[in-house]
């Protein structure tokens, strides 16, 4: 993870799926949790998708709020 990740988080949006055009920090625990289970997408998408799951799932969520 590096900083640039997080402003990531912040300003990408869900490319494809039930929340595409949602800001990545923006879905719900339960859509990253389901990707968890089974399996993050290849490339930076899925790495994005696992860091923000990883950040939900600790509770960090307020670590965004700066880069909004």
């Amino acid at each position: 993870m590096t900083p640039d990740d997080l402003q990531k988080l912040a300003t990408r949006t869900m490319p494809f799926g039930k929340y595409e055009g949602r800001l990545i920090a923006d879905l719900p625990g339960p859509y990253l949790a389901w990707f968890a289970r089974q399996g993050f997408p290849q490339g930076e998408i899925g790495r994005l998708l696992a860091l923000m799951h990883e950040i939900d799932h600790n509770g960090l969520n307020a670590l965004l709020e700066p880069l909004r």
